[in-house]
This record gives structure tokens, sequence and C-alpha cells, in this order.
């Protein structure tokens, strides 16, 4: 049944990762669009709340890395030789690095509360739950047990969604 050495890289879902990366690079460096925020204490506020979040995401993304060990890949399409991962904080949410990134955005829509940015941060967050339900058919024909673990665990924000 595992047919992924014989796919191309589009078939295991580059387009995705290209997306991705654009959306990402429009949040970090494109236009930010007119201003949410015009109070300047409130700024200020939602700027610190933004640095400390961003640390969160980095921290999240970086322990979601560790746990997912060899089976990492930007590729929705999982490794040939990937193993299922329920542990660390795969427990809590089925794409940690996503929601990590998603923090990420959010952080960044915080530090620099641009009308664009949240666009940007909504199609990114799209494109997420998009890719994930694509990455998780590949994942319930690889592994018999991914559908036990999706009714139990949510899928890109813990306790959420």
């Amino acid at each position: 049944m595992n047919s992924s050495p014989h796919k191309s890289i589009f078939e295991k879902g580059a387009w995705y990762v290209v997306v991705q990366g654009v959306l990402i690079a429009l949040i970090l460096f494109g236009p930010q669009g007119s201003h949410l925020v015009s109070s300047e204490p409130l700024a200020t506020t939602l700027q610190s709340c933004g640095i400390a979040i961003g640390l969160l995401a980095c921290l999240i993304m970086a322990i979601a890395v560790i746990n997912l060990g060899k089976n990492l890949t930007p590729l929705p399409c999982p490794k040939d030789d990937a193993v299922l991962i329920q542990i660390g904080l795969y427990r809590y949410v089925r794409h940690p690095i996503y929601f990590g990134v998603l923090l990420a955005a959010l952080a960044w829509l915080l530090i620099f509360p641009g009308v664009y940015i949240l666009a940007y941060s909504i199609c990114l967050f799209l494109l997420f739950d998009i890719k994930a339900r694509r990455e998780e058919m590949w994942l319930v024909e690889r592994f018999p047990d991914y559908r036990a673990y999706q009714v139990r665990v949510k899928k890109l924000i813990p306790g959420i969604y």
C-alpha cells in the first residue's frame, strides 16, 4: 500500500510547503497594512505579550521537532520509515509544529498589528488546516491506530481544534 517512493515531490505535497513559505515570508516581511491598534499603551502591552508568545512558540516548535525525531519532514507525506508519534507535545495536539508556527504568527501580529498581517495569518491557519487534512489521509493509510488518535487529540490547537 506504500507507494510513496514512486511519488514525485509534488505528489508528496511540496506545493503546501511552497505556499506555507510564501505566507510566512509575507507575515514577516510583507506589507503590514493599516495598524489595528492606535493606543500607545495598548500597543506596548500587545508587543510585550507578542514577545512572550513568540518565545513560547519557539519553545513549542523546538520540543515538537525533538519529539518527532527522524520522522521530521516538511512534506505532508510521511517518510517511508516513519513511526507514529503520540508522546511529548503530540499527546496534546496532532500537529504541534503547525501550532507553534501559528502561535509565532499571532505573536508577530501582536508586535506589528497590521490588517495584512492578520489576513496572512488567517490564510496560514487555513493552509495548515488543509495541509493537515491531506497529511492525515496518508497517516490513516499508514497507521491503523491513527483514527483513534484523531478522536482523542485535537488537530491544530490543543483542547480546542
